[in-house]
């Protein structure tokens, strides 16, 4: 796999550790050596400190030419005092992964590092670290379904074999052959697996460019955003049509375009991408977010709720800000996203954004609709652009509940008090944005008010509190 490491900066660690033969296996300690004559290492893992970017982490670094890159005992040992020198340090762990899975010759010795790499991960998101994972060639078995799969940012090599079980074995235990795109890169990004699938030789860019993002904060000072002065009030059949305007920016445009740099969290972990959910690990005028943002021409499914859980999951083990950019007319109410658990899933969203540890900021940029909306903007701090609108139920349904006749549409959005300055007037919005919205001046209110928020004087430990008891209230 290529290497990471800036040039001379990776100093793997002499730490004395042997691998034993725990089931006295034939000729176990031969084959060692051999792999040592093979690998030009002395284990099947390697680790150390190093820099990528000029930024210093953790590396681990499997070498598939030792046995099969497998892990046993040593290797299981190595991961996890590769997390908890991390987490001593306060530096990211990266870890480049080519291996068939756990060390057969050392039994459920080899097999119980599952659980131990897994509990020194969760050490390193103890200390608010990031942790990235490369699925090389190939990467199957129990390395993948512990440590292999619980980075905050997962990348695979284009053409690497990804899988839990090996496209043999799995074969094998089906007695079917298997679709020749199974057991891919490709399809595991296409199943939202990963993140991202990258050439071998694109690989250090990308990496550097990740830690980049979550580096410190480097806050560049920016102006406050305007006062809002509404000239004229808008109706609220106006401000439907000016939400939903089709020239109007979208969600994730204007999050691309506001930012810095940005690396997109893809997939909900559970087989399905949903392109309705926009999610990025960001730098908004130095700082560091966690970006949600919902596609105002798409409805989010399940997997799209599930991914912005997710994405939450992440921001609170990192200690970073979520800023959501809410316009969409609702869930997607078919029949495959019913089936899917749509309100289930919707509920969810609802417990993560109410239980993160970290700041939240909402920004409705268009249409807010009913619970699907709702439950994206359940932040420490509402701000509606003031021709946005958020609504219990998209007017034309509630015309054609209340009077048979969804053409009434205007009639209903007169009635229910939709529009921003209504928000605002109803307690639930803490503030304004003037309109046009634009990229330039969402980026400066995103970091004026990030900014408030950081000096809120809300601890951590606090902070999920607080916000259930704004919303309780």
């Amino acid at each position: 796999m290529k290497e990471l490491a800036d040039h001379d900066s990776f100093h793997p660690i002499s730490d004395g550790l042997e691998s034993r033969d725990p089931l006295g296996y034939p000729d176990y300690r031969g084959a060692l050596e051999a792999a040592r004559d093979k690998a030009g290492t002395d284990e099947s893992v390697i680790t150390g400190p190093a820099q990528i970017g000029g930024r210093e982490v953790e590396l681990a670094v499997f070498s598939f030419g030792f046995m099969g890159g497998s892990m046993g005992e040593v290797a299981g040992e190595r991961i996890a005092r590769t997390f908890e020198r991390a987490a001593e340090r306060g530096v990211p762990v990266v870890l480049q992964i080519s291996t068939g899975g756990a060390r057969m010759q050392e039994g459920m010795r080899a097999l119980v590092q599952l659980p131990r790499v897994v509990a020194a991960r969760m050490t390193l998101g103890d200390a608010l670290q990031p942790y990235i994972a490369v699925l090389g060639e190939p990467t199957t078995g129990g390395v993948l379904a512990s440590a292999g799969a619980l980075a905050d940012v997962t990348i695979a090599v284009a053409g690497a074999t990804v899988g839990f079980a090996g496209p043999r074995v799995a074969a094998r235990f089906t007695g079917d052959p298997l679709d020749p795109n199974s057991h891919t890169a490709i399809s595991a990004f296409r199943h939202g697996l990963v993140d991202e699938v990258i050439s071998e030789g694109d690989l250090p860019s990308y990496v550097s460019n990740v830690l980049s993002i979550l580096a410190p904060d480097e806050r560049k000072p920016l102006d406050d955003p305007a006062d809002v002065s509404i000239e004229k009030t808008l109706s609220g059949w106006e401000a439907v049509v000016e939400a939903r305007h089709p020239d109007r920016p979208r969600g994730p445009e204007l999050a691309r375009e506001a930012a810095e740099s940005y690396s997109e969290l893809r997939g909900d972990r559970a087989g399905s991408q949903d392109p309705a959910v926009f999610a990025a690990l960001a730098r908004i005028a130095g700082r560091r977010v966690l970006m949600l943002a919902l596609d105002a021409e798409l409805a989010p499914g399940p997997a799209g709720f599930r991914l912005a859980r997710r994405a939450v999951a992440i921001a609170g083990r990192l200690d970073i800000p979520v800023v959501t950019l809410v316009d969409t007319r609702g869930a997607d109410p078919s029949e495959d996203s019913e089936a899917g658990g749509i309100a289930w899933e919707i509920a969810a969203l609802f417990e993560a954004m109410l239980d993160a540890p970290v700041p939240i900021l909402s920004v409705v940029t268009g249409e807010g609709g009913s619970g699907g909306a709702l439950a994206f903007a359940v932040a420490d701090r509402l701000v509606a652009y003031e021709d946005s609108i958020f609504s219990v139920i998209a007017p034309e349904s509630a015309a054609e509940i209340l009077w048979r006749d969804a053409s009434e549409g205007e009639r209903a959005a007169n009635l229910l008090r939709l529009t921003a300055r209504d928000l605002l007037e109803l307690e639930i919005a803490d503030d304004l944005a003037p309109a046009p919205l634009g990229v330039e001046t969402l980026r400066t209110l995103l970091a004026y008010h990030l900014d408030g928020l950081a000096r809120d004087g809300v601890s951590r430990s606090d902070r999920a509190g607080t916000r259930r008891e704004r919303w309780r209230r």
